[in-house]
């Protein structure tokens, strides 16, 4: 059998980002004479791209969420994105397990909301980019998750074949369900909802775990 694509979410999956898009976005919010807000407050935004972020930075702030600052909030969020990567780190087990996958002939890729060059410098400052066939952002296509059409695009140019994807977060379990495929929760990330109230095909917390869950799921 074809060696499994393996296709992941990067955000609240493969690297803590959110404290880096904390920093970002309070200093963004100050250079509009904004007030800072909260660490939990910006977490809970990240996940659903950056127009999603930008409007619940603004109405958090008291502001119109698609009103004139939007476009300035964005275009200041997407330019610090690319340069501003410090306070991105992996979680543990991430390197590893991604040097077991493809050992095992795994075919591998990003598949997130995140915009394309943004998310290649946070993996880039990782050390992780290299692991990857490519990476598909939220700017990519004219769609985003939960729209099936970005995993499918990834799963297309991984060359088809057995895949799972693996995410954290409720929009990747919907993601998962419209495109139909097996899907790997890992719980520490970014999700809101009990771990039940997520379809998945298995749910796991430490990265050790991984390749042997890609090995009975897919293989």
């Amino acid at each position: 059998m074809k060696a499994p694509a393996v296709i992941f979410d990067l955000d609240g999956t493969l690297i803590d980002s959110a404290p880096a898009i904390h920093t970002i976005s309070n200093a963004v919010l100050s250079g509009l004479g904004l007030p800072a807000l909260t660490f939990p407050q910006v977490r809970g935004f990240v996940g659903k791209g950056v127009p999603h972020l930008v409007r619940q930075l603004l109405a958090a702030s008291g502001e119109d969420p698609d009103g004139p600052l939007f476009s300035r909030v964005e275009t200041a969020l997407v330019a610090r994105y690319e340069t501003e990567v410090e306070g991105n780190t992996p979680y543990p087990g991430v390197a590893d397990a991604l040097a077991r996958l493809a050992a095992a002939g795994c075919r591998l890729a990003v598949c997130t909301n995140k915009p394309l060059r943004p998310a290649e410098a946070a993996l880039g400052h990782v050390g992780l980019r290299d692991r990857f066939d490519h990476v598909i952002g939220g700017d990519s296509l004219s769609t985003r998750k939960p729209d099936p059409g970005m995993l499918r695009a990834s799963h297309d140019r991984l060359g088809g074949g057995p895949m799972i994807y693996v995410g954290d977060s409720e929009i990747d379990a919907e993601t998962a369900v419209n495109a139909r495929a097996p899907f790997a929760l890992y719980t520490e990330g970014y999700r809101k909802a009990p771990v039940s109230e997520l379809p998945h095909s298995v749910a796991f917390s430490d990265f050790a775990m991984l390749p042997g869950i890609v090995e009975n799921v897919v293989w």
